[in-house]
């Protein structure tokens, strides 16, 4: 069954090996080798200056980010991740101020900047990268960078759990980055990635918060290459194994290609591509028969991808490009789609779709 769900995606053989090895004590020195490894990797890759790994999922990470930096947040919701934001302020009752779209529609950077400018008492903005739900990329460099000239102290919480690794991320204007080990890492779900920018880490040293969620705990032992409390051992060793075979730019390179070969190649047989500004980590696409459609390609063709949640539950599907994925399995997934057309009667196979995702994934290899 080849896995093509936007998180959690499969783990390659050598990762999984990696992981297989005899468990290390968190406590040691042997593991404290791998934990420093990892920091000053995820330092690099987020262009942040600290980073943190909580053995928690993405959510976590997110609820320590409210805790620690928000009394009245600003928070983007263009879909299911947005909406967590919210939920999680109204948890701590935090007030907060909420832009709802739809989710396949990303707010301008002139809506923000007239609410920033409306209400002065917002200290923090919380918005996705990519809006996973339904596959959306905010325009989240140019918010940030707006957002700064208006109010420099303004943070700017970034949710990059499904853009880190698939995309070089702006982080200048940024001040909490969050990912997740489950997504382009290509590791099993239960560790959250935190970047942060001195502003944050001036704001972190101040604000002694909570407990298992104390960053300022946590960044206090990290910064020793040990943790707080119980370190996820065998996901931070898939991830030293991860960054001892993944080259950055060359993943960046092939994964932009094999998103946009993919959706050029769904657009030529007919389908809807869902939002209007698409992400680089997913192909999101609107179809009413999209229960049937992946029914099919996992009964029929061994493909497993996902569909939408709540309002768009049974409306579209989902396909990952995120992480290291051979070009083979990207084409059977893109054939896989046209044969099930067929089968549906929407139109007759002719193989149209991997002619189209071929000549446009080498196409955009070679213009990198």
């Amino acid at each position: 069954m080849l896995l093509f769900t936007p998180g959690p995606t499969p783990s390659l053989e050598v990762i999984r090996n990696a992981m297989a090895l005899p468990t290390l004590h968190h406590r040691t020195k042997e593991f404290e080798a791998y934990f420093e490894f990892c920091r000053e990797k995820l330092k690099d890759l987020l262009n942040m200056q600290e980073v943190l790994m909580l053995a928690c999922s993405g959510s976590g990470a997110m609820e320590a980010s409210i805790k620690t930096f928000c009394k009245k947040p600003l928070c983007i919701n263009s879909g299911k991740f947005g909406e967590r934001f919210v939920n999680i302020a109204k948890s701590h009752n935090i007030d907060y101020i909420e832009v709802v779209n739809e989710w396949d529609t990303a707010p301008s950077v002139d809506e923000i900047k007239e609410i920033l400018l409306n209400n002065k008492d917002i200290d923090s903005i919380c918005i996705q990268i990519c809006e996973s739900a339904g596959g959306l990329r905010h325009n989240v460099e140019e918010i940030a960078k707006m957002t700064k000239s208006v109010n420099e102290n303004i943070i700017i919480i970034a949710d990059g759990i499904t853009a880190i690794g698939v995309e070089k991320i702006d982080s200048s204007n940024i001040d909490v980055l969050i990912g997740g080990s489950q997504k382009a890492f290509m590791l099993p779900p239960g560790m959250a990635i935190l970047g942060f920018s001195k502003k944050a880490i001036d704001i972190i040293e101040k604000n002694d918060v909570g407990f298992y969620f104390n960053l300022k705990t946590e960044l206090k032992n990290q910064r020793k290459n040990t943790t707080a409390w119980t370190a996820p051992t065998t996901i931070i060793i898939g991830l030293a194994k991860y960054f001892e075979i993944a080259d950055i730019k060359t993943i960046y390179k092939e994964t932009r290609a094999r998103a946009l070969a993919t959706q050029e190649a769904l657009k030529s047989i007919g389908l809807i591509i869902y939002p209007k500004q698409p992400s680089l980590a997913m192909s999101t696409i609107y179809n009413e028969d999209s229960v049937s459609i992946r029914k099919i390609l996992r009964q029929d063709y061994d493909v497993n991808i996902a569909g939408g949640q709540d309002k768009l539950k049974d409306n579209i599907f989902r396909i990952n490009h995120m992480g290291i994925i051979s070009i083979y399995e990207s084409s059977w997934v893109v054939n896989a789609i046209e044969l099930t057309l067929d089968k549906l009667n929407y139109r007759a196979f002719d193989g149209v779709a991997n002619r189209v995702f071929l000549q446009k994934y080498y196409m955009e290899l070679k213009d990198c």
